[in-house]
């Protein structure tokens, strides 16, 4: 089929990657949008807390009544009781957590100003023509100025929590299903999924994001599942052992476009039949260094034959 190029009209793609941190090489990227799919008891929490844990966040927000019996796996994430939102039926916790975000960013921006500022006062403070008065001070120098950093009797240095990067965010969905989070709340939800790498927004450019783990016991639901929005938009999807032909199914057909269907159920079955606690993983936008966008798990890359 013959081509003709048009002079000047070439899509110049931005630099950079809509992933916002470097992950350990053999992890995923982030920002997650990931999806975790099998029946009660095979292991979903487990799964997704090591995932989690390899992926180093910072601070990590969950929704979920069922927490506290969950208590001594998810104690690994060393959650912060502010962070934790038991009534899923109260959607005000999306824009809390949203909220949270807005703040780390405000935090990160104050201390990045403040760095300029006191970089200012050092640099006055050592000119050749300081005028002392009681703290140190310089007749060049406002007291305002003076003031923001000077502490027993020394000019101290800004401080910031996570010490001046950016703090890498995720919030983990768990037993939501059917409640107002998923129902009532699911327009708040499906624009928290749709924008959740922008997120906290920076002056400069760019923003702190959150990556977004949703645990749930079907694929589908007639009401208060896994909107068609939240499943279109997943990074990775964890699928567990299943009797359920048709969700296999309806999974393999949201996933034409990346997996062909008998690739798919062949590729699960080989990642499903040792154990029932066994997850087949799929990366859809895995590092190009990964040899498959298959894995068993988190260790075990599967490649297909074709």
């Amino acid at each position: 089929m013959k081509e003709i190029t048009i002079p000047n009209l070439k899509i110049k793609v931005p630099d950079g990657s809509p992933f916002t941190y470097e992950t350990k090489p053999e992890i995923m990227k982030c920002h997650q949008n990931c999806l975790v799919v099998a029946p009660r008891g095979q292991g979903k929490t487990t799964f997704v807390v090591n995932l989690i844990e390899r992926m180093e966040y910072d601070r990590i927000f969950v929704c979920s009544p069922s927490i506290k019996s969950n208590h001594a796996l998810l104690s690994r994430l060393k959650l912060e009781e502010d962070d934790i939102f038991e009534d899923v039926d109260d959607i005000g916790c999306l824009s809390v957590i949203k909220a949270a975000i807005e703040k780390e960013r405000d935090d990160l921006e104050k201390y990045e100003d403040d760095k300029k500022k006191y970089r200012e006062l050092m640099k006055l403070l050592s000119a050749d023509n300081i005028v002392s008065n009681s703290i140190g001070g310089s007749a060049n120098i406002s007291d305002e100025l003076l003031l923001k950093f000077y502490r027993d009797g020394v000019f101290e240095p800004p401080t910031h929590r996570w010490g001046g990067r950016r703090c890498q965010i995720a919030v983990l969905f768990d037993d939501c299903m059917g409640s107002q989070i998923f129902t009532k709340g699911i327009r708040k939800l499906n624009a928290m999924t749709i924008y959740h790498r922008h997120l906290g927004q920076l002056k400069k450019g760019g923003a702190l994001g959150c990556s977004l783990y949703f645990l749930c016991q079907s694929y589908k639901a007639q009401a208060g599942g896994i909107s068609k929005c939240i499943r279109g938009n997943t990074t990775s999807l964890a699928i567990g052992r299943t009797k359920s032909e048709k969700e296999l199914d309806d999974i393999a057909e949201e996933c034409g476009a990346e997996v062909p269907k008998e690739t798919f159920l062949n590729i699960h079955t080989q990642a499903t039949k040792d154990s029932k606690f066994d997850f087949l993983v799929i990366d859809f936008h895995k590092k190009d260094h990964h040899p498959s966008m298959f894995r068993r798990n988190l260790d075990t890359f599967i490649l297909p034959e074709n």
